[in-house]
């Protein structure tokens, strides 16, 4: 495959203004990014833009593709053999090493990764699916009642983390006492580019670190399920066959970052940004209360679609082709940004507005579909279900206050969110 680093020049820019590659951009809040990404849909919606700042190495690309209009997030997303997601999905340069370790199926392309992702969809049989939602209405039930018995506190570790902590991690068997270590690690691979994350290490350690951490987490326990096995994925993955061969030890840890650290991320902040957008919005507020059970299910997408949970995804086009009038070479990067999508006036009436009862709502928060769908999505709706019918109907009387966002140009985060009930 051709690089493109050597003709990149010729590529037709935005103006600085419109520059979405600096860390300065990702640290503006997501209002301040949608001016930007409105004036990209109109006027540049696949635009050449300078490789992304702070990367972990240095570039070996001269810029990337970004895309913000809808239609052409579906387009790159539904074309995996166009746009592969083998040779990298992150928006900035990571070693290859790191990526490998960390990726697991949604660095993969077809056909290795339809087995692997049917293996692993293979867990989520109807009944196991019926146990894991009860499971979760359950400790969304003691997640609340761990919030009215502290009465003010960080609504994060409060309510938004715990439920998607639980979650992934009894889905996947790993014992009480080492999730919480599970999950900082988690925070650790989304979260580098976070000063307060940092805390003066490089951002390249704290990456290195927190994969490290997870990986020796997850080959320990594939060892022990190998040895004691349980009605939990990890014995699923340990057990498996795909053509004829075992899972490598290597390819089940990396399994158990990929879903240690979505699994955690998503729910976490779209649970978080919900009830910042209810309390900002009263009136959609009472609309979802007045009837519940009949509005909760749009009310999810449209939570969802406003929160956008994970940002970008990067593909690296395979041959020459077209995409939003702009020719792509062989090999040059394509980034995605959901955000953008999610708020395309060409496909949503109004998008600047939080409205519960939209429909249609094509949002592209779990991907713009094709192969790399977010193989988790049933379980993010049902936490957001779970989590929205106790809190609205149990502590009505939540107030949260301004939200510390997270720098990162991959998940729409909030570090610490304070709370009180009234």
């Amino acid at each position: 495959m051709t690089s493109s680093a050597a003709r990149a020049p010729d590529r037709p820019s935005p103006p600085p203004p419109l520059n979405v590659t600096s860390l300065s951009f990702w640290g503006q809040t997501a209002d301040e990014r949608e001016d930007t990404f409105r004036l990209l849909r109109a006027d540049a919606p696949v635009s050449w833009q300078p490789p992304m700042e702070g990367a972990l190495m240095p570039p070996q690309q001269e810029g990337l593709w970004v895309v913000t209009r809808h239609e052409h997030v579906l387009e790159a997303s539904r074309r995996p053999e166009v746009y592969c997601s083998s040779q990298g999905w992150q928006f900035e340069e990571v070693p290859e090493d790191i990526l490998e370790a960390a990726s697991s199926i949604i660095g993969m392309d077809n056909p290795r990764h339809q087995k692997l992702r049917r293996l692993v969809s293979s867990a989520f049989t109807p009944r196991q699916v019926t146990r894991l939602i009860e499971q979760i209405q359950h400790q969304a039930r003691q997640v609340v009642d761990r919030l009215l018995d502290a009465k003010c506190g960080d609504f994060v570790d409060l309510v938004a983390k715990p439920l998607p902590m639980w979650t992934v991690n009894e889905l996947m068997g790993l014992d009480d006492n080492l999730r919480e270590e599970a999950t900082a690690l988690a925070d650790g691979m989304v979260s580098y580019n976070d000063p307060a994350v940092a805390a003066g290490r490089e951002a390249g350690q704290v990456l290195n670190d927190s994969l490290v951490g997870l990986l020796t987490l997850g080959l320990d326990l594939a060892a022990h399920r190998r040895r004691h096995p349980a009605a939990d994925l990890m014995t699923n993955l340990v057990q498996a066959e795909v053509d004829g061969q075992k899972l490598t030890d290597e390819e089940i840890a990396s399994f158990f970052v990929l879903l240690t650290v979505a699994g955690n991320d998503t729910s976490r902040n779209a649970t978080s940004h919900a009830v910042r957008a209810l309390q900002d919005h009263p009136d959609q507020r009472r609309t979802l209360t007045q009837d519940f059970p009949g509005r909760i299910d749009a009310a999810v997408e449209e939570i969802l679609r406003w929160s956008s949970p994970v940002m970008t995804v990067r593909r690296t086009a395979t041959r020459d082709t077209t995409l939003g009038g702009q020719h792509i070479r062989a090999g040059d990067w394509v980034a995605l940004m959901y955000p953008s999508a999610n708020r395309d006036e060409r496909v949503f009436t109004h998008p600047e507005r939080f409205d519960l009862t939209r429909t249609p709502n094509p949002h592209v928060s779990f991907g713009g579909g094709g192969p790399h769908y977010c193989l988790g999505a049933f379980i993010a709706r049902a936490q957001l279900r779970a989590i929205l019918n106790e809190l609205l109907h149990r502590a009505p009387t939540l107030e949260v206050d301004t939200p510390e966002y997270l720098v990162s140009n991959f998940v729409h985060g909030i570090k610490h969110m304070p709370c009180h009930i009234t």
